[in-house]
């Protein structure tokens, strides 16, 4: 059963360290750019792809430091991605952020794991993540691709309407439930 609490996390409020110059450094620092493209993000390598230096001047929130993993590292940061293909560091970096009591995530390594990054669809201002609770993010990527494909563009001519009519609603939050319930009933036919 997944037992994971799924949330939405304002991540340009949040200082991202991602622990990791390669391939896999590359694709959560593009995962956290594209779903933040200002968030506050420090990448720490001794050595770093060309495509992630790229991603560095477009995004002045994006700052490369050019060394090895140390704890000082750890310090004024709310979240952490492990993405070395160094095992005994990814672990030396999960424990290290255990005892500062900050969340992290190692790359493909689930045990390792306060959160996971989930596969996202979007959709304008709908945005819905996927979960396969670390079994299998190939699915979770090939069931995004399934829904990107079935849901219409006009989704967000669809919130914004909602969003029209919720803000003219009337009434305590109990009788704009239930009149925005009603509404959107029509979905469920």
């Amino acid at each position: 059963m997944n037992t994971l609490f799924p949330i939405f996390l304002k991540i340009e409020n949040l200082r991202t360290l991602v622990v990791g110059g390669g391939y896999v450094g590359l694709e959560k620092v593009t995962a956290l750019l594209s779903n933040g493209p200002n968030a506050p993000i420090t990448l720490v390598a001794p050595e770093i792809r060309e495509e992630i230096r790229t991603l560095a001047e477009q995004h002045p929130n994006l700052q490369l430091v050019y060394d090895r993993y140390s704890t000082r590292y750890l310090e004024n940061n709310d979240l952490v991605i492990g993405a070395t293909n160094d095992k005994a560091l990814n672990a030396q970096i999960q424990a290290d952020c255990k005892s500062h009591r900050i969340l992290v995530n190692v790359a493909d390594t689930p045990d390792l794991c306060d959160f996971y990054l989930s596969s996202v669809v979007r959709k304008g201002d709908l945005k819905i993540a996927i979960s396969t609770n670390g079994k299998s993010p190939t699915f979770a990527k090939r069931f995004r691709e399934v829904l990107e494909e079935i849901l219409p563009d006009s989704l967000q001519a669809t919130l914004d309407n909602l969003q029209t009519i919720r803000n003219r609603l009337k009434g305590d939050f109990q009788e704009k439930l239930e009149r925005l319930n009603e509404i959107t009933k029509v979905m469920k036919s």
